[in-house]
């Protein structure tokens, strides 16, 4: 080395510098990956959860209805909001996963961290590298998601939902207003005290007979108090009458009446039926949206198997009740000139019958054969419905897949976009993520709706909108890699700019032509 000025490196210098150089390069993308993870991770969380809590909201105002006024307990509403929340995971997740990564993304451009980054030799697809790995781990999450615990999720959630919209309301006796919640009987108290005990002016009428308003009890005054746990409700009266109707028939007019005054009563009324009841999940296991993909495959196969033999079934059943079909023509529908049907016994007795045994003859065969169209019409509705039943799973099935390579394209539709935009926030990436999930929805939707009507293989009906989505992410990758100005104004104004001066110069062209030709032709 000199000391003049400039420092003289041999070779062994330079591998050392490009060994430290490379060492460095190695820390600041590490670091540049973790500064990613966090970037990403904690913008994903916030808008799943978001996304989740608008949906479980959805739901409540859907079934609001159903909750409200039926002295649910605490546990069984979390429940069913919990399991709720579960079914809603396979809408909120490709949702969360794109604006996330628009935001993130967004965030870097705005503030010209991409640009910083890019300068240092570091490439977008380098970049995105750790995101993608992200989107992967998320996308077979997903999957196990979909195939292990939706299905139990699905199953909890809709036996819960059942039991609660069978539940009867709670027990709610107004002033004055007459009551037939509990069975049996019909009561009316004109005034409850402020301890919501002592009441007031009370009338039961009593139909466990069946036989109208023939035993009623009016009460002035008495004591009201429900059990701890709610089985019973129990009536002290004071001071009233019971009247009875005593009758075995209905209209009878000649009835003997009995009224019984007594100075304290005590009735019990049982509550047990506003007590919600469990039903056995077993009921709804059987359910396409409760099965796995094993499950799914073997539910398939047999409603497969059941379809054939319904089909064979009928035509066994035509055969045997028609078995002059095989030799009629089917074009003409007319009796072929087989010369062994001509002299088919059958229709040589025809001739000899009566005219009486002839018609009766000739009802027979009509009954018959509205009762082989009936046969057919109902199970041609039957396998219809098998066959509904069997694009459901199918649905199902593939719906295990899709949702996991949802993650994927819609991660490849946010991060190049918010790289293209550079803006942050939830303001403009918010309104285009909801744009592109509005779009990639209504298109599964249809796709989805197509397969079950039988309008569409469920190959091509369900993975629709991923064909669609994937190469609006392809190209949208490949224009932020090059850096394509997109969505810049004044390119677009260039652009146009362009296509007008093309399009008027062609014009000209054309105009300068016509006057060439029309001189042309004066000459």
């Amino acid at each position: 080395m000199s000391f003049g000025g400039t420092i003289k490196c041999d070779n062994a210098c330079k591998e050392q510098m490009l060994i430290f150089a490379a060492i460095n390069l190695s820390f600041i993308v590490k670091r540049l990956y973790l500064l990613l993870l966090r970037s990403y991770l904690g913008p994903l969380i916030l808008t799943f959860f978001i996304a989740l809590f608008i949906l479980v909201m959805q739901f409540l105002w859907k079934y609001i209805d159903d909750l409200v006024g039926k002295g649910l307990q605490w546990h069984v509403i979390g429940q069913l909001l919990f399991y709720a929340s579960a079914t809603f995971v396979p809408l909120a997740l490709p949702l969360s996963i794109l604006l996330a990564s628009l935001m993130t993304f967004g965030n870097l451009g705005e503030r010209y961290e991409l640009v910083a980054i890019k300068s240092a030799g570091v490439s977008l697809s380098t970049i995105m590298r750790p995101l993608i790995v992200v989107s992967v781990l998320i996308s077979i999450f997903a999957f196990f998601f979909s195939n292990n615990i939706l299905p139990v999720a699905n199953l909890k959630f809709k036996s819960i939902l059942y039991d609660v919209r069978q539940q009867k309301l709670a027990l709610n006796i107004r002033e004055g207003i007459f009551y037939n919640g509990i069975d049996g009987y019909v009561m009316r108290i004109g005034l409850k005290g402020k301890d919501e005990v002592s009441i007031r002016d009370v009338m039961i009428y009593n139909h466990t007979s069946r036989m109208g308003n023939t035993t009623v009890t009016r009460a002035d005054s008495g004591k009201m108090i429900q059990s701890g746990d709610g089985g019973t409700l129990e009536l002290t009266l004071f001071n009233g009458y019971s009247y009875d109707e005593k009758s075995d028939k209905r209209n009878d007019k000649r009835r003997p009446f009995q009224r019984t005054y007594f100075e304290e009563q005590y009735r019990k009324f049982d509550l047990s039926q506003f007590k919600m009841m469990r039903t056995n999940e077993a009921l709804f296991r059987n359910h396409y949206q409760m099965l796995n993909l094993k499950q799914l495959k073997t539910s398939e196969d047999s409603l497969k198997k059941e379809i054939n033999n319904r089909r064979e079934g009928l035509q066994r059943s035509i055969k045997l009740s028609y078995h002059y079909n095989a030799q009629l023509d089917s074009g003409s529908i007319k009796i072929s000139s087989n010369p062994d049907l001509k002299r088919s016994k059958g229709l040589v007795a025809l001739r000899d019958l009566s005219r009486e045994n002839l018609l009766k003859a000739y009802e027979s065969s009509v009954n018959s054969a509205r009762s082989a169209r009936n046969n057919v019409e109902y199970i041609n509705n039957d396998l219809k419905e098998r066959n509904i039943l069997l694009y459901k799973h199918e649905v199902e099935w593939h719906r295990k897949f899709t949702l996991s390579f949802a993650c994927l394209v819609l991660f490849f539709i946010g991060a190049p976009l918010g790289a293209i935009i550079r803006k942050g926030g939830l303001g403009l990436p918010l309104v285009i993520s909801i744009v592109f999930f509005v779009i990639y929805h209504v298109i599964s939707m249809t796709g989805e709706k197509s397969v079950k009507a039988g309008q569409l293989d469920a190959i091509y009906g369900m993975w629709l909108s991923s064909v669609v989505l994937l190469p609006l992410g392809v190209i949208l990758t490949m224009k932020a890699t090059t850096d394509s100005p997109l969505f810049d104004p004044d390119v677009w104004k260039r652009f146009f700019a362009s296509m007008v001066r093309k399009l008027t110069k062609k014009e000209s062209n054309r105009n300068k032509q016509s006057e060439n030709e029309n001189t042309a032709s004066l000459q």
